[in-house]
């Protein structure tokens, strides 16, 4: 098949690790992808679709067009695929105005009953997309990580125990009301410390925060650098849509994880076996201290956390993942299986 993808960027994070990292694997199977930015202005929406003719399919990534707009889509794209990653029907967690929005709500019910194929990146985005959607229409595929690209955590004994957090403005307003914990640890962990790697930065005394500006070349080295990586989200259903990258990034460096058990947080952190879950400050400090005394507990947990990468939250595995769906739209039995 021929699928042409839109998205807001096609530099944006979402659109480079659920569409962009599957194109090669795709292309390998006779697909070919292309990325496109959706047009912003009117008269950029009220042409949308007129030169995709040639494509057997369309996939939105996140938006929710105009009701109008989306119409002139759907009448001009001959499959219309809607992939998603976040809780798009809500207002994120931070927002003043609450959660709920009934202007999106009404854009997401029209969008997903409308599409050949719904793609959602964990199971509570999918039971969302059921309920406007034929359950037969609709999919998981999580966003996925390349562990290739990874250097493994070296977990080596030392006096520092350095924990990281990779996110960006937005998200890091969730970091900073978790202040009080990280504090904690920092009075009740020797030796412990946060890196951030961020676009912008906080402080949590008297935790010890080193700053390091995100760059897509080095973050990966940045992560593997440490000795544990951290995830806590706001126990909303906003946090209960994401999709766990994060987390995902420091299993593939080879880290173990303290996460807070909200969403896929609780799928992808298994206690004991990849981290810790913690709830209590009380337990997130139980945790650090584990992790901070114990390299060779580090480095078991971590192993088994590159592993559950590999095997279910790879771009291999997502690849497969994507070529059954395309499968299944094009009615190729052979290719869904």
């Amino acid at each position: 098949m021929r699928v042409v993808a839109l998205a807001d960027s096609v530099e944006h994070v979402c659109c480079r690790y659920r569409l962009a990292a599957f194109a090669p694997a795709l292309a390998a199977r006779g697909h070919a992808l292309e990325l496109r930015a959706l047009p912003t202005s009117l008269f950029g929406r009220l042409a949308i679709g007129r030169d995709l003719s040639p494509f057997d399919a369309v996939i939105v990534q996140r938006k929710l067009l105009p009701r109008w707009a989306f119409a002139l889509l759907r009448r001009r794209a001959k499959r219309l695929i809607f992939d998603f990653d976040d809780a798009v029907w809500l207002r994120d967690s931070y927002s003043a105005k609450g959660p709920h929005d009934p202007k999106r709500a009404a854009r997401f019910r029209a969008t997903v009953r409308a599409c050949d194929a719904v793609i959602a990146g964990n199971e509570f985005l999918a039971a969302e997309a059921r309920e406007f959607a034929p359950a037969d229409r609709v999919r998981v595929i999580p966003t996925c990580v390349e562990p290739a690209r990874y250097p493994v955590a070296a977990h080596a004994p030392r006096d520092a125990f350095r924990m990281v957090w990779v996110g960006s403005s937005s998200t890091l307003q969730g970091l900073e009301r978790f202040g009080e914990t990280l504090s904690a640890i920092g009075r009740a962990v020797p030796g412990a410390r946060l890196k951030l790697v961020c676009d912008r930065f906080a402080e949590f005394p008297p935790l010890p925060v080193e700053r390091v500006p995100w760059g897509e070349a080095t973050e990966a080295a940045e992560i593997a650098a440490c000795d544990a990586g951290i995830g806590w989200v706001p126990n909303d259903d906003w946090s209960r849509g994401k999709c766990g990258l994060k987390v995902l990034q420091y299993q593939a460096a080879g880290l173990p994880v303290i996460a807070n058990p909200v969403g896929v947080q609780s799928e992808f952190v298994r206690p004991g076996a990849t981290g810790f879950l913690a709830r209590t400050t009380e337990e997130w400090v139980t945790a650090a201290r584990a992790l901070a005394s114990d390299a060779a507990l580090r480095a078991r947990l971590g192993a088994a956390g590159r592993a559950q990468a590999e095997a279910k939250y790879s771009v291999t595995a997502g690849a497969r993942l994507w070529l059954a769906a395309l499968g299944a739209l094009a009615g190729d039995h052979r290719m869904a299986s």
